[in-house]
């Protein structure tokens, strides 16, 4: 027998014919299709045009190096630059142009605080906040927690539409997330997913102790850093912080800090211009099957002491090497992770109750916690010194040129790249310098200021090239080569 095929049949009898068939195969009201209820995916729509506002995009400036810096090696330098100086390469000063670092926040009141990751303003000198409407604002760093990977900002503004936060304590594996930012510039992006794990202690990063950070795959790229990361209800769960990742892309697994975290961290700050934990002087690791059932523990959990700080308050104590910490507070320890971030949570000065394990039996110890040693790295002093004395050349790597000085005054073009963008442009070794982007250049370090100026503001206006007037056998040409590269730089 030959069968037709179903799409030949109107829709209706092929319909029919499907209801007639399960009808008599199915008899036993038991041996038929269990009901399934369908229910659509969540519709972020409203979600997003409530908050988009609140969300900004961050960019912290490097200032530029002296102007009589000398260049660190070879390897920081373009293959064009050792093809005209040769090893001479290594000893030429730059890279002239200010390192940019891109990334998210959020308004976190009206009055213009706002928050993002530590690292996104790290060694900035200046700090740039952009609202959606299109202003930028300038912002004063009101403090930096380098261990949470938090800092807050503060532009002059009122009126600014802000976050409402939830409680991360409630989150849950699960869960639907949404992460507004900037990812490689491309601003007001919107990702969502599912709650993959709560308290991610990450290895290998010097936070990883003291941050629970909430695992989800929303997929969070370089420039969504110091974004928000939103439950359904529209509120803040945490800030989007780090990606787990081997080719530097989104790979599935992204982590944010939660922002009950954050929200204590940023009330340390305002009150007292910086964060301060607990410390009580061991160094631990967590408790293994094999290390439980050698010390006669029920099961594997804990942290065993390894080293004991000198002149810490755990040297103080009868705490020895090999003990196990088994609570803090009452608050069971899973690892050592977790004893590093209980401690954290409690300010110095403050009594904690030890439970612990060592001899065969459970002994407390009562202890009052010291400050946590100053681990963070001072921000970089990388203001352009004023200097009396002009250089000898001026490197601009992104424009493929060298800049030198005229022995009767003046600036002229020296060496170029050869297929670098003022070689396309069509400027040439010899021409004299008159002025940048209209801008009178009679020397070096005036064309030096000039370029860094431009080069700073560029991607901001959406224009990378550069207007050179320059002289050339007694006459006056204009010339537009481009910053080549990426100008928003993603971290």
């Amino acid at each position: 027998m030959v069968f037709p095929r179903l799409e030949s049949f109107p829709q209706a009898l092929v319909t029919l014919f499907l209801v007639v068939l399960l009808s008599a195969g199915c008899t036993d009201p038991e041996d038929q299709l269990p009901a399934v209820q369908v229910t659509g995916l969540p519709d972020f729509t409203k979600l997003v045009e409530t908050n988009a506002s609140s969300v900004v995009n961050i960019t912290g400036v490097s200032s530029l190096p002296s102007l009589g810096e000398q260049g660190e090696g070879g390897d920081s330098r373009h293959d064009w630059m050792r093809g005209l100086f040769g090893e001479r390469a290594d000893e030429l000063p730059g890279p002239l142009l200010p390192q940019e670092n891109d990334g998210s926040g959020f308004i976190l009141s009206e009055d213009g605080y706002v928050v993002t990751n530590a690292h996104v303003i790290e060694g900035a000198s200046k700090v740039f906040v952009r609202l959606i409407d299109g202003r930028e604002l300038v912002a004063d760093v009101v403090g930096i927690d380098g261990i949470g990977d938090i800092a807050l900002l503060k532009v002059e503004a009122d009126g600014l539409p802000s976050v409402s936060l939830g409680d991360s304590d409630g989150v849950r594996p699960g869960q639907w997330a949404l992460a507004i930012g900037s990812p490689y510039g491309f601003d007001q992006t919107v990702t969502a997913g599912i709650i993959s794990g709560l308290g991610r202690h990450l290895p290998g990063q010097s936070n990883q102790p003291y941050v629970p950070f909430i695992q989800s795959d929303v997929a969070i790229n370089p420039g969504n850093s110091g974004g928000p990361l939103f439950n359904t209800a529209g509120q803040v769960v945490g800030i989007n912080a780090q990606i787990f990742t081997e080719s530097g892309a989104f790979n599935g697994i992204s982590f944010a800090i939660p922002i009950n975290y954050v929200v204590d961290v940023i009330r340390q700050i305002k009150q007292n211009g910086a964060v301060k934990r607990g410390f009580l002087g061991v160094e631990v690791r967590g408790v293994n099957r094999q290390l439980a059932d050698r010390l006669g523990l029920e099961a594997a959990r804990g942290a065993e002491v390894v080293r004991i700080v000198e002149g810490s308050p755990a040297a103080d104590l009868s705490i020895g090497v090999g003990d196990i910490i088994l609570s803090v507070n009452g608050i069971q320890m899973a690892d050592g992770a977790d004893l590093t971030e209980a401690l954290g949570s409690l300010p110095p000065g403050a009594d904690a109750s030890l439970e612990i394990w060592a001899g065969g039996e459970t002994r407390h110890v009562e202890i009052t916690l010291a400050s946590l040693p100053e681990r963070e790295k001072p921000r970089a002093d990388t203001s352009i010194p004023e200097s009396s004395e002009e250089p000898e050349l001026v490197v601009i790597e992104t424009l493929g040129m060298i800049l030198r000085p005229l022995e009767a005054g003046g600036v002229r073009i020296g060496e170029l790249d050869p297929t670098g963008p003022a070689t396309l442009a069509g400027l040439m070794p010899g021409d004299r310098l008159i002025s940048i982007d209209r801008q009178p250049v009679d020397t070096l370090t005036e064309a030096y200021r000039e370029i860094a100026r431009i080069a700073h503001n560029r991607g901001r206006k959406g224009n990378d090239l550069v207007l050179f007037l320059v002289e050339r056998d007694g006459e006056q040409r204009f010339f537009m080569p481009a910053f080549s590269g990426n100008p928003h730089k993603s971290s």
